[in-house]
């Protein structure tokens, strides 16, 4: 973001609701917010009203939404195995540790069965991972509990191997909730355009600038998500938003302006 004689970074926040990797029937949505910071203040203003499951990093600023007396309720937290595989994976691919490559293979045994219900209904997602992957994955446990000990704290597989154990009730959450991904890939696919978009366009000119970019982005992600072009259904909207009843507003969302390119060809 331009600032006087200089540029500072700003941040964008990102939360995306997808439920159709468990077979869920709403629609999905993104939704983003500009800060200036990254303090932990602002995912508490962004979720204020809310409680749910929240599958996330392990940012440190999310801590507060976990706490069990927050109002309206405590946030549950779920673990991202992404997150978790991938300090793995940069030790295994770039200097072919051998407790990293055995990590990367057993969490990738997990991935592999986690495929196959992909867009299963909960109750079936939870019939098979309680079948096929919960073995896995106390296996796992079993493994990094038995190497962490031949280990320094200083080297980079023992950081690996604490990253997942001392968050472990929350990468095992997914286990007993057939909602709950494996990972939260689909706000890291909603974060892609801005990472290869800044190349162009470098930064946003003020904090306003800002907040009306994370608009923006709301919007065409919200688009993208529902398989809409974002671009025509912005097009048809700015035209047709003027003289649109207020409350019919609904009417102009990703979700249900879908059909309108299909009957206005008929």
């Amino acid at each position: 973001m331009l600032a006087k004689n200089k540029t500072v970074t700003g941040r964008l926040w990102t939360y995306v609701r997808d439920d159709r990797p468990c077979g869920g029937s709403d629609p999905p949505a993104a939704m983003f917010f500009y800060s200036r910071d990254r303090g932990g203040e602002h995912p508490r203003r962004h979720l204020s009203g809310w409680a749910g499951t929240l599958q996330a990093d392990a940012y440190a600023g999310f801590n507060d939404l976990y706490e069990a007396k927050r109002r309206p309720g405590p946030i549950t937290e779920a673990a991202c195995w992404a997150h978790g595989r991938r300090k793995f994976f940069v030790l295994a691919e770039l200097r072919q540790v051998p407790l990293a490559i055995e990590a990367v293979r057993r969490i990738d045994e997990i991935f592999a069965v986690e495929r196959e219900i992909n867009g299963a209904a909960p109750h079936q997602r939870h019939a098979v991972r309680q079948e096929r992957i919960k073995p896995l994955v106390v296996a796992l446990e079993g493994w990094m509990r038995t190497e962490r000990v031949r280990l320094s704290r200083h080297a980079d597989t023992a950081k690996a191997i604490d990253y997942m154990l001392k968050r472990w009730p929350a990468f095992t959450r997914f286990l007993d909730d057939g909602r709950i991904c494996l990972t939260n890939n689909a706000a890291e696919r909603a974060l892609r355009g801005i990472a290869i978009g800044r190349r162009a366009w470098l930064f946003a000119g003020s904090d306003r600038g800002g907040v009306r970019a994370a608009a923006m982005f709301t919007l065409i992600e919200t688009a993208k998500l529902n398989d809409v072009d974002p671009q025509a259904w912005l097009a048809d909207v700015l035209r047709r938003i003027n003289d649109h009843p207020a409350a019919r507003l609904h009417e102009l969302l990703p979700w249900n302006w879908k059909d309108r390119p299909a009957k206005l060809a008929a």
